[in-house]
């Protein structure tokens, strides 16, 4: 008997899974999930190394951060996200979000914008209070000011503004050794695009699924299928191996997460949306950089979504995202509440 299953077509600019490719030009770009699992894992792939810049800056949040750390600098200063988290009960966050969630609908008129309202707020008002942030309610657009320049390229403006957004965060942060207080800060710029994208893609999703699927294991493929991280990058440290093949020191590597996260070789039927299905999808990363508050950031958008499936429906219309190109976050999603 045929079964007809929802699915989600990958999305625009999603890369075929296919052996890796070698750009001449803008380096090799690697698609299946074994390979991009093999170069997370392997020490000679090291991620490109942010320089130090002066205090409380944008340059010195980047250049302290584990996010952006040097191999012999990063296991300090991971363990000092790892603690600040380690206090942190994911049940508690979820039950925050979703009261939090809860007050914004009770407030809001016949149509809501999810991003603006929620994805890009609830996350952060609820993480900064726990990570002891005098003013949460501030902390939510200055952490998203940092986040508009946190990867390379952005423009001297966005860069102005992400110093000036630092300074005010340090100013909230509580008193602290400046490693601790940057990757205290750290944890809630990385927390900014990627929950608000999860938030964004899976409410988007969820409002059109069966409602008997558990919120959290829809997050989960949703995660699989339309990651708000697609992809990462990675250089060489020295002559390394990649699917069989030699790879010259110094060689930029993309990872995309989108495309291997529906390799066929993992995911039979990649496109289908099967939450509890096996095989692990690759958005938060393996190996010793993967990501420390997977368990949290799946907590507050499960408390967002959950209330949002029981108290919104969609309003139709396209939906675009930010220009980015390894991040997917939408500009705008409104629902009604009822």
């Amino acid at each position: 008997m045929t079964v007809d299953r929802p699915t989600i077509a990958p999305v625009p600019g999603t890369p075929p899974c296919e052996p890796p490719v070698l750009d001449p030009a803008a380096g090799w770009m690697v698609t299946r999930h074994a390979d991009v699992r093999a170069v997370l894992t392997d020490p000679a792939y090291r991620v490109p190394v942010a320089e130090p810049g002066p205090p409380g800056t944008l340059a010195w949040l980047r250049g302290t951060v584990s996010r952006f750390s040097a191999p012999d600098r990063h296991p300090a200063r991971r363990a000092v996200a790892v603690a600040a988290l380690a206090g942190l009960d994911p049940d508690e966050l979820c039950t925050a979000a979703a009261r939090l969630t809860g007050d914004v609908l009770d407030g809001a008129g016949d149509r809501l914008d999810v991003m603006a309202a929620l994805a890009r707020r609830v996350p952060l008002r609820v993480l900064a209070a726990r990570l002891g942030l005098a003013d949460p309610d501030a902390a939510a657009p200055a952490v998203a000011a940092v986040a508009g320049a946190y990867h390379l390229g952005a423009g001297p403006a966005a860069v102005r503004r992400a110093d000036r957004a630092v300074a005010a965060l340090l100013a909230m942060t509580p008193p602290a050794p400046p490693e601790v207080r940057a990757n205290r800060i750290g944890l809630l710029v990385q927390a900014c695009d990627a929950t608000a994208g999860l938030i964004g893609a899976a409410a988007r999703h969820a409002l059109t699924l069966p409602a008997g699927v558990p919120t959290v294991d829809l997050l989960v493929e949703v995660l699989r299928l339309e990651p708000p991280v697609r992809g990462t990058r990675r250089v060489t440290a020295g002559p390394a191996r990649l699917a069989g093949r030699d790879v010259a020191p110094g060689s930029a590597v993309l990872l995309r997460f989108d495309a291997a996260n529906r390799d066929p070789a993992v995911f039979p039927d990649p496109d289908d949306v099967r939450p509890g299905r096996p095989g692990a999808a690759l958005t938060f990363g393996v190996g010793p950089r993967d990501c420390p508050g997977q368990r949290h950031a799946l907590a507050l958008a499960a408390g967002v979504v959950d209330v949002l499936r029981h108290r919104c429906r969609p309003v139709p219309g396209p939906v675009a995202p930010e220009p980015h190109a390894l991040l997917r976050v939408p500009t705008r999603f409104e629902v009604r509440p009822r």
